[in-house]
């Protein structure tokens, strides 16, 4: 009697959270094919669903539960067999979790990530919760060979893992460990193995990429580093991300100002502006630094663009040094900026800070420091119709029947098709994009362009 074909197992998978818990997702996707499973469209009726979470902050935390809930709540419904949890959540409360939300089959920390094929095996064969958890190793796990989630030509390359910082609101280091490099050889394989895939930008990611190369002893190991990225065949943008300010160096900003390849832009987390809040929050930083850092990006390069990102409410924060904060904005002028409110993050110290914000304080200061950074980004917008800029195509688009944010200038041109894609100022994720009109190129090729108007923080472009 012939024997039955098994069937093969499908798996759905969540990814949430920053670029490095992408290139995570894409690290375990990619083994998850590898290994013969079936990558599932529909997460929600897969056999196998895996939720890679984020854990950083409360709403994070709160979407991934909600994720896993979902979940757990299909799995009731018989459409899905094991739920299992992967990613920062996990790796921050381990068993913990288990009592934050009923139904979980496996908890895997972010240490197991390259043991996920077993641990799916496992999970499968089992009737018992099963935990996968300890610390994290000490050495960099290797992020080559990875399923792409995001556009071809664009990639997040993670050069460093952990932090060894002391911020007193943040939890990373107790999540992802104490700062380490990636080998130079290994990221430079990766950068080969990306831009063989087609990326032809590639945004350097780490909790601290400036820090990059001192735990390996290498003097100036992001310029060095960056130096040897420049000569990756294929690449056309190398973007800096994560770059703490007290680690910007002269040689750095040299490197960027020199390169060919490295564009002019700079994500720089600063946080505040006020004196007594830096030192409240651990970081090394003045305000006084914090200027001269300003000044000496912008001389050294006219047309950079700084992004930064900033915490309002954080205990103790007087009406005084908030409108510090403020001030300080308007006189960086940043291209673009982030703003949280303050969370009190359990294990973390300012969490038990005396001095609380109210809520409603919070969200009053955060919506007032952005009204101010709009009114700069919308000048900053306006003062650029005209110019001509270099464009990477995200999206070729599609004719008149687009709605939304395309739809005005659709309207303005039928008959054309409109794109959306990104100078070199703006970051893929985070920032705002090009509304491409007359766009004929494909998505992934650089394009010239020239700024015919604006829309909110976009731009629109016609291609030349």
């Amino acid at each position: 009697m012939p024997r039955k074909k098994q069937k093969t197992v499908t798996v759905g998978f969540v990814a949430l959270g920053c670029p490095k818990n992408m290139v995570d997702s894409e690290r375990m996707l990619a083994q998850i094919a590898e290994a013969g499973f079936w990558i599932a469209a529909e997460p929600e009726r897969a056999d196998v669903v895996i939720i890679n979470t984020c854990g950083f902050i409360a709403p994070a935390e709160n979407e991934s539960l909600a994720a896993v809930e979902q979940a757990v709540a299909n799995k009731r419904k018989g459409r899905v067999k094991k739920v299992i949890v992967a990613g920062c959540l996990a790796q921050r409360l381990g068993k913990r979790l288990l009592e934050r939300a009923a139904g979980i089959d496996a908890v895997v920390g972010l240490e197991h990530r390259d043991a996920i094929v077993q641990v799916i095996r496992d999970t499968l064969a089992s009737e018992e919760t099963l935990v996968f958890h300890g610390p994290m190793p000490g050495t960099m796990m290797d992020d080559r060979v990875r399923l792409r989630i995001g556009p071809v030509h664009s990639a997040y390359l993670r050069i460093s893992e952990g932090c060894s910082h002391r911020c007193s609101f943040c939890t990373i280091p107790a999540i992802r460990g104490p700062f380490r490099s990636k080998p130079s050889s290994l990221v430079l394989d990766e950068a080969r193995e990306l831009a063989g895939s087609g990326a032809v930008e590639l945004n350097l990611i780490g909790q601290d990429t400036t820090l990059y190369g001192r735990d390996l002893t290498l003097p100036d190991g992001l310029a060095a580093l960056l130096g040897e990225m420049e000569e990756v065949p294929g690449l056309s943008w190398i973007r800096l991300l994560y770059a703490y300010p007290t680690g910007i160096t002269g040689r750095l900003i040299e490197t960027i100002a020199q390169s060919k390849k490295i564009v002019h832009y700079l994500d720089i987390p600063m946080q505040h502006a006020n004196n007594e809040i830096l030192k409240a929050m651990r970081r090394p930083d003045t305000k006084e630094d914090l200027c001269r850092l300003v000044d000496r990006l912008r001389t050294a390069m006219s047309d950079i663009v700084l992004r930064t990102t900033l915490i309002v409410g954080f205990p103790g924060e007087t009406q005084g040094q908030f409108d510090e904060l403020v001030e300080f904005v308007k006189w960086a002028r940043f291209e673009a900026l982030g703003a949280f409110t303050y969370f009190p993050e359990a294990g973390t110290p300012a969490a038990e800070f005396p001095d609380q914000v109210p809520e409603e304080v919070k969200q009053a200061r955060r919506e007032e420091l952005m009204l101010a950074q709009q009114e700069i980004a919308f000048a900053q917008n306006e003062e650029r119709i005209g110019s001509r800029l270099t464009c990477l195509v995200e999206d070729a688009g599609r004719k008149t029947e687009d709605r939304g944010r395309r739809r005005q200038s659709a309207i303005r041109n039928p008959q054309s098709a409109m794109g959306r894609g990104r100078f070199y100022g703006q970051a893929p994720d985070v920032d705002s994009v090009c509304l491409i009109e007359k766009c004929s190129a494909v998505a992934g090729r650089l394009v010239e362009v020239e700024v015919t108007g604006t829309q909110d923080y976009d731009l629109i472009v016609e291609q030349i």
